[in-house]
């Protein structure tokens, strides 16, 4: 079945096209009750995980009772609940991390047909999209005799064509995703408290050649599609190897930006002619002191827009390395999407801000409170329907298209 064209469904991490840009119906000027409304919401369990949007259903997940994990599907435009699904999972995180919560973290993949889950044990289930039931699981700590992550399977899986991406097993997994049969496993790390990825995978073509690009605890790397191989890895330093956010590849530009390191572009170039095995060199094409922490960036022509760990918002230009323009404090994390000129972002207060994407100034055109909850999951928006996920709800708001 082929995926919805983009801006259509929101199936996976930062959206359609897993960079936190929407195609969809325009957004209005302002964020006031008269250009948005709430159309339902319902009380849930504790969830870091992001809404999935897929046909006429939305999915999410939550933690129940401290020893359980449990899917729920709703109608999109009644909040009907459709069908819900559960096992036993949970832990306990290291007392440093326990502000930020023991429950599921990492956002489903859909493919219209199945939804993959990661479960906070390094456990992967499949469910049929239109009753919940399982179709198949992988529990990695099991299978491979790793340990179980100290922070919770984090990364959230990738779909591309029949496979399926994810950071897991102490590594990175390639799966068929109509059986859960293990393709590959690759990019060791140690598991437990100092490996187990706390980014997303991504796919690239970087200099002529695709590629999966993930983020370990203390590398970026790209691996070979078909074999896990590495194609090339770049160390990058951060504070317990908290290298958080979606690695973002610009042509042979690689950016991210870590909690205690730097924020910085690496050019990656592909020296072998073309027909040949790639030969990847990697070098710094600039760097800046700004630290993010869990936003990933947006990218409108050529300027990154990323919230920072000192709780500020700001533009880099990717060409120079320039920090253009740095906002006034926040809250301590965005999630972040973009249409056009304009960026949409959930503060993780519950307060929902609407931005001109200017790289010359900051331009703050609307703001909304949208929960009295926190709000650290990420926004989810297809056609004129916002999807928040509160730490203890799923909010549906409606708006009206310009």
């Amino acid at each position: 079945m082929p995926l919805p064209a983009p801006g259509e469904d929101w199936l996976q991490w930062r959206g359609p096209t897993r960079d936190g840009f929407y195609r969809g119906l325009s957004w209005p000027e302002s964020l006031d009750e008269k250009n948005l409304r709430t159309s339902w919401r319902v009380e849930l369990g504790q969830s870091y995980s992001g809404p999935i949007v897929s046909g006429k259903r939305v999915f999410t997940t939550e933690t129940v009772n401290a020893d359980k994990e449990r899917v729920r599907a709703f109608d999109r435009d009644t909040g009907e609940e459709l069908w819900q699904t559960e096992w036993k999972g949970s832990l306990i995180v290291p007392f440093f991390a326990w502000a930020n919560g023991s429950w599921i973290r990492a956002t489903p993949a859909c493919d219209g047909e199945t939804l993959y889950v990661a479960g906070i044990r390094d456990v992967l289930v499949a469910l049929d999209v239109s009753n919940g039931k399982e179709r198949w699981r992988v529990n990695f700590v099991d299978e491979y005799k790793t340990p179980v992550p100290s922070f919770g399977f984090v990364a959230s899986p990738l779909i591309d064509g029949d496979h399926l991406y994810v950071q897991a097993a102490a590594g990175v997994v390639k799966l068929d995703k109509r059986t859960g049969e293990v393709v590959w496993r690759e990019f060791h790390d140690e598991g437990g408290m100092n490996g187990s990825a706390f980014s997303s995978p991504i796919i690239a073509t970087i200099d002529g050649v695709r590629q999966l690009v993930v983020q370990a605890r203390e590398k970026l790397a790209g691996l070979a599609l078909d074999s896990g191989n590495v194609l090339w890895s770049q160390k990058v330093p951060a504070f317990r190897g908290m290298n958080i956010i979606t690695p973002t590849i610009i042509g042979d530009l690689a950016f991210t930006s870590t909690y205690g390191g730097k924020t910085v572009a690496y050019r990656i170039h592909n020296s072998a002619p073309m027909g040949e095995s790639p030969n990847f060199s990697v070098e710094t094409a600039w760097e800046e002191p700004a630290q993010g922490y869990m936003s990933s960036p947006v990218v409108i022509a050529g300027h990154a827009y990323v919230h920072l760990r000192n709780q500020r918002f700001a533009c880099f230009n990717l060409e120079s390395g320039k920090r253009t323009w740095t906002s006034e404090p926040f809250g301590k994390y965005w999630s972040v999407i973009a249409r056009g000129d304009r960026l949409l972002a959930l503060d993780e207060k519950g307060e929902l801000l609407l931005i001109a994407a200017n790289p010359s100034e900051f331009k703050l055109l609307s703001r909304r409170k949208v929960s009295d909850e926190s709000a650290w999951a990420h926004l989810a928006v297809a056609d004129g329907q916002l999807f928040v996920r509160e730490l203890n709800a799923l909010s549906v708001l409606q708006w009206k298209e310009e």
